[in-house]
C-alpha cells in the first residue's frame, strides 16, 4: 500500500475469471490467496474445476475500470456495465448466482477509477482504504477507488513565432490576402455595403497555434457591380415616366383597332369578269 501511496498509481484496465496460471492472460495478475490467508479458489466443491479472479493494469488499450458491482442472477445488468471476461479451461463454468460486472470507460473521460481489488474470507476483517463491494461464494470482494496517474502522453501546444513559422516545413507560409479596406492603387472600384461591412479577422479560421487555414480563393478581392448593370437615378426616373404614360388597352379596344372585315376582297370577287375560253 505504501507503493501505491507514494509511487505512480495505475488504474485497473480489466478484470476476468481464469482457471489457473496457464490460462491467465498476459499482463494479468491472478489472486490465489485472500488477505486473511485463505485459498481464493471460487469453486465450492473440490471435485469441480477451479477458477480465480485476475486483473490487469496494462494501459495499451486506452480503457480503465471506473466501477465494479456484484449483481444477483435475476437482476438486470446496469446500463453501461458488462460482465467480466472468462479465460477458463474447457468444461469449466462460473457460478451465476452472483456475477461480477464492471464499467469500462476511456482513460481520458474520468479522473478516478478502480485502483485495486482484494478478497477476504467471510469474516469480520475490514480492509483500510478499501470499499466493500459484496459477497460471492463465501468470499468478500473489496475495491479501492481514487485518482490515478495517467500514462497517456499529452501533447503540448507549440508556441511558434511568426518568423519561425515562415521557415517551418510543417506550416508553410501563406500569402496574406488583400484587405477590402486597402484595394490596389490605380483601380477605382466601389465596394458594396455588405462586403465592406464584413470583418476581415472573423472570416478567417485559425488553429490553436494561430496558423491560418481554409482561406477562400476570393478572400480580399473587392466586390463591385458591372457598370452596365449599375442603374443611375436618371434612368430610373425616365423608366418610371414611361410606365406612367403608357396606355393600357382593353381586349375590346384591340379588337376594334385591328378588326378587318375583308370587305374589299369580297367586292373584288363579285365584280371579277368572267373569262371565256374559246
Amino acid at each position: 500500500m505504501a507503493t501505491m501511496d507514494h509511487g505512480p498509481v495505475l488504474p485497473l484496465t480489466a478484470i476476468a475469471w481464469t482457471s489457473n496460471l496457464s490460462t491467465c492472460p498476459k499482463d494479468f495478475t491472478l489472486i490465489n490467496i485472500t488477505e486473511d490467508g485463505a485459498n481464493a479458489n471460487f469453486t465450492r466443491f473440490s471435485m469441480r474445476p477451479s477458477y480465480y479472479l485476475c486483473y490487469s493494469k496494462a494501459t495499451s488499450g486506452g480503457m480503465v475500470v471506473s466501477d465494479i458491482r456484484l449483481i444477483a442472477e435475476k437482476d438486470s445488468i446496469p446500463h453501461g456495465y458488462c460482465f467480466i471476461a472468462e479465460h477458463l479451461e474447457p468444461k469449466t463454468t462460473v457460478s451465476k448466482k452472483k456475477r461480477v460486472c464492471v464499467r469500462v470507460v476511456p482513460v481520458g473521460s474520468v479522473d478516478t477509477a478502480i485502483l485495486d481489488i482484494k478478497l477476504t474470507a467471510r469474516s469480520k476483517m475490514m480492509l483500510q482504504h478499501y470499499t466493500y463491494v459484496g459477497e460471492i461464494n463465501n468470499y468478500v470482494l473489496w475495491c479501492r477507488k481514487g485518482h490515478f496517474t495517467s500514462t497517456t502522453p499529452q501533447t503540448k501546444p507549440r508556441n511558434v513565432s511568426l518568423t519561425s513559422r515562415r521557415y517551418s516545413l510543417e506550416l508553410p507560409s501563406v500569402p496574406q490576402p488583400l484587405k477590402p479596406s486597402n484595394p490596389p492603387q490605380g483601380s477605382q472600384v466601389r465596394l458594396s455595403h455588405r462586403r465592406h461591412s464584413l470583418p476581415g479577422q472573423e472570416t478567417r479560421e485559425k488553429t490553436a497555434d494561430g496558423s491560418i487555414q481554409g482561406i477562400p480563393a476570393l478572400d480580399g478581392v473587392p466586390f463591385s457591380l458591372n457598370p452596365e448593370l449599375d442603374i443611375q437615378p436618371k434612368a430610373i426616373t425616365q423608366l418610371n415616366y414611361q410606365l406612367n404614360t403608357m396606355t393600357i388597352k382593353s381586349l375590346q379596344d384591340i379588337e376594334n383597332e385591328y378588326k378587318y372585315t375583308f370587305a374589299v376582297e369580297y367586292a373584288a370577287k363579285r365584280t371579277r369578269p368572267l373569262v371565256q375560253i374559246s
